[in-house]
């Protein structure tokens, strides 16, 4: 009987286990098996083994170039997105129904749309005849060069992530109670005091959450710099897509795609480490 009820949760998880397996943990080892194998533009791929190109990928400056450029746009949409998405989750959290529900509508419905027609739709609007070069003619500024910059990936980036940002702020948010807030400004706080000494540490939680989530995804995004980018202005996602379907060189892909998973693992791991820390302290 105790046997029995001990293989129940691994048959309630078996089908999920066999599916991450299959969809994640098989292609992952496929995707590192390729990167070790040697390329040739006459032959295609050999059956050699060879650590070319990764010491390719990590010393050649074209592609530590792009790499710089996808961590670094990943990074400013990151941080925009917490500038916006905290003002916006903590007003949020003190609406009342039925606004907070017609609010919270209005910040998760673009999730709904996808991100390619998201981003043809900035493109329209960043576009030299576009609403944004117009407005800026009409103010005198003349027209700007927007479309296929590091810019115009950041303004769409900054849209389609910014939920992802406002949830877990929201959220973290949620657990404060508001009556703590008042005491304190009962007890003579002011309300910058109140804001910086009671509620921060608690959104802090969530900007940290919000954070590895838009860092992440930003950092992987495909459809949005290969639209709003250009041929030229690549990343780390758009390169990965060149080197499989137009030079179709299979192995450099993977490397540059194991390279970039690397990286980011790196970086998630770090984040949480800063997250349960200051969730420790935050919560006693």
């Amino acid at each position: 009987m105790t046997g029995r009820k001990g293989a129940i949760p691994w048959l309630l998880a078996g089908p999920n286990l066999l599916l991450f397996t299959v969809m994640v943990i098989v292609p992952l080892i496929l995707t590192v098996t390729l990167s070790f194998r040697v390329y040739d533009y006459s032959t295609g791929i050999g059956d050699a083994v060879t650590l070319d190109n990764y010491v390719k990928v990590i010393t050649d400056p074209y592609y530590l170039g792009i790499f710089w450029r996808t961590l670094k746009i990943a990074a400013i949409t990151t941080a925009i997105c917490a500038l916006i998405g905290m003002p916006e989750a903590y007003i949020l959290s003190r609406m009342r129904e039925p606004w907070r529900s017609v609010f919270l509508l209005v910040i998760i419905g673009p999730l709904l749309v996808s991100v390619v027609v998201r981003a043809f739709g900035w493109s329209m609007l960043l576009g030299p005849t576009g609403l944004v070069n117009a407005a800026l003619q009409l103010m005198g500024l003349g027209p700007v060069r927007l479309l296929y910059t590091e810019t115009a990936i950041v303004i769409a980036l900054v849209h389609v992530m910014l939920p992802f940002m406002v949830i877990p702020v929201w959220t973290a948010l949620q657990k404060l109670d508001p009556m703590v807030e008042a005491a304190a400004r009962t007890l003579g706080a002011s309300r910058f005091t109140s804001f910086r000494r009671i509620v921060m540490p608690q959104a802090t939680i969530g900007i940290l959450s919000g954070s590895l989530i838009v860092f992440g995804l930003s950092a992987s995004a495909f459809a949005i710099p290969g639209l709003l980018g250009g041929r030229r202005l690549k990343m780390a996602a758009t390169l990965v897509y060149d080197e499989y379907l137009q030079e179709l060189n299979w192995p450099l892909g993977a490397t540059i795609a194991i390279v970039v998973l690397v990286a980011n693992l790196a970086i998630m791991v770090t984040y949480n480490r800063i997250v349960e820390s200051r969730a420790r302290k935050a919560l006693g």
